[in-house]
């Protein structure tokens, strides 16, 4: 059984939100999908000091509170790496079924 499915979109900016709907088979079950980008640059939080673990630590801080914070309908299903030197980071999250 399938339980995992990659869906490509094309020309995805980093600080964009996308929502996909997807339908299964004859039960027509609607998955909803968002993919968010949180602020993953912290030059503003370091006061000068950029070395390599504080970097490190001050930006999974951000992101803890970025997730913390989050709508509670939707829940958290990947964190996707962000590209070097990049201003955010991106979290893909899927709506809660009620």
């Amino acid at each position: 059984m399938l339980k995992d499915l990659c869906i490509p979109v094309p020309g995805f900016g980093e600080n964009e939100i996308a929502e996909l709907h997807l339908k299964v088979g004859d039960k027509k079950i609607s998955y909803d999908f968002r993919v968010e980008s949180f602020p993953w640059d912290v030059d503003d939080e370091l006061n000068g000091d950029s070395d390599h673990i504080s970097l490190s630590l001050a930006r999974i801080s951000r992101l803890r509170k970025a997730i913390a914070d989050y709508d509670k309908s939707w829940e958290l299903i990947q964190i996707f790496t962000p590209a070097d030197h990049s201003k955010y980071i991106q979290v893909l999250y899927r709506k809660k079924l009620s």
